[in-house]
């Protein structure tokens, strides 16, 4: 199992989990769900429910991931597997993203 932080404008909103069997969890810390002002992370995390669930990693963590010769770059220096959907967002989100949202890794 791997874990990471998700934040929100460098607040944390939530864990994102993937398990053993290549599953996926998103679930928002309670204090960030029961706080009205807090927005949801996306628009396919609404704050209607606290917990998601996916077999694949989600469409909104997938389109925050290097493509093409970026990916390779990444891939090869860091030596991860390039269908490592995970260990790529790892690698790759916890500090140059576009928007508001960052994945941190949680040891």
């Amino acid at each position: 199992m791997r874990r990471a932080n998700v934040l929100y404008k460098d607040e944390e909103a939530g864990v994102l989990t993937q398990f053993d069997d290549g599953s996926f969890s998103f679930h928002y810390h309670k204090t960030w769900f029961d706080n009205e002002s807090k927005p949801a992370i996306s628009l396919t995390f609404s704050k209607e429910q606290m917990e998601y669930h996916s077999k694949y990693l989600f469409a909104f963590f997938y389109n925050m991931l290097p493509e093409g010769a970026n990916k390779q770059i990444l891939c090869s220096s860091k030596k991860i597997d390039h269908k490592d959907d995970f260990g790529l967002l790892l690698a790759s989100a916890g500090n140059d993203t576009i928007g508001a949202i960052r994945v941190i890794r949680i040891n």
